[in-house]
């Protein structure tokens, strides 16, 4: 994740974990442009590894096409349970267990 981008580098997102979103409360600005403006989602890509599949994207800013962040979540099912592990900044942040 770009530094620069974001306010804050962890921030409290309790079990939030976004499939086609972005969490804009901690999006300042784009540190290429200084444009606060749409976030793309970019190079997308979903693979399958015993069970459990593994889903990657950027997000990058409109204007210039600056890469925002790299993220990574998995999603799973754990006996009646889905589970959803989000990895961004490269750290375990959130995991959501629903049944």
């Amino acid at each position: 994740m770009c530094g620069g981008c974001v306010g804050t580098e962890y921030p409290a997102r309790g079990n939030t974990c976004l499939e086609n979103g972005s969490f804009l409360l901690n999006f300042v600005a784009c540190a290429e442009c200084n444009k606060r403006d749409f976030v793309l989602i970019a190079n997308r890509a979903t693979e399958e590894e015993d069970g459990e599949e593994i889903i990657t994207y950027d997000h990058m800013c409109e204007n210039c096409h600056h890469v925002i962040a790299r993220h990574e979540y998995t999603f799973s099912v754990v006996d009646d349970y889905q589970v959803y592990s989000l990895v961004y900044m490269y750290s375990l942040i959130s995991l959501q267990m629903l049944s």
